[in-house]
């Protein structure tokens, strides 16, 4: 079983407008290295917006 095209080019297109990273370089990374790199990306958006929300609310 290949891994889904689409789910290939959502991560490589997310991790590229985030950590401004080349095709090369999003393409060169193990599988499981890109998503565990989504995952990391995801959490500091979580944790950002959770302090704008924590900030606006003094």
């Amino acid at each position: 079983m290949r891994y889904p095209t689409e789910a290939l080019w959502q991560e490589i297109a997310f991790l590229a407008y985030h950590l401004h990273w080349r095709m090369d370089e999003l393409l060169d990374l193990e599988h499981m290295d890109r998503v565990r790199m989504v995952r990391a990306v995801v959490s500091l958006n979580d944790r950002a917006w959770q302090a704008v929300r924590e900030y606006g609310q003094q």
